[in-house]
């Protein structure tokens, strides 16, 4: 069995992207998540290498770096935990449990490998997906700030305002293809 640390996974089209990828290349999938994929086959280095280039085809790249596939487990934790419908634990208790390693660790690697705190990347997260949210539902601002893991929607504005520079509200009554203008890809932040 061989483990596979993938960067750039950010929805479920990406599992199913991979997923593919891999049947393609005559690999039995045992599991495939956001950022990691785990095959049957223990992999040759020319197995490996033409799997490199068709993840890098499909805008992904595989990791090889141990602290760099721990990185990319934090990023797509925050994800997860971000898009959750769940009640949300505490950020850093969900990915401590998550990753089963000290959280400070975490934080201080995530922190020098990517320049923003786990935290930040977090909060990035949530407004992104929070444009989301804004771009193709029917959901309320205060359905939305929920649903984005929010207390309450005076923060969840607020905090949309500081990184946007407008509303939500503002941000919902842009023509639909200015706001997709102003969204970011996952994979950017």
């Amino acid at each position: 069995m061989t483990e596979l640390y993938i960067k750039n996974m950010v929805c479920p089209r990406c599992v199913m992207a991979v997923r593919e990828l891999l049947a393609n290349h005559g690999l039995t999938a045992i599991d495939v998540v956001l950022g990691m994929a785990q095959v049957a086959e223990n992999l040759t280095a020319e197995q490996t290498d033409k799997l490199r280039i068709g993840l890098h085809d499909l805008g992904f790249d595989l990791l090889d770096d141990p602290q760099q596939q721990l990185v990319e487990q934090i990023r797509t934790t925050v994800i997860e935990w971000v898009r959750q419908e769940s009640e949300r634990e505490k950020l850093s208790v969900y990915v401590q449990g998550r990753i089963a390693k000290d959280y400070s660790l975490l934080s201080k690697l995530f922190s020098e490998t990517s320049g923003m705190t786990i935290e930040r990347y977090c909060i990035l997260q949530r407004v992104e997906y929070a444009k989301e949210l804004l771009c193709y539902s029917e959901l309320t601002n205060a359905e939305i700030a929920f649903q984005s893991g929010y207390a309450s929607p005076a923060h969840f504005s607020s905090q949309f305002r500081q990184e946007t520079g407008m509303t939500p509200t503002q941000f919902r009554r842009q023509s639909g293809l200015r706001s997709l203008a102003l969204r970011r890809s996952l994979d950017e932040i």
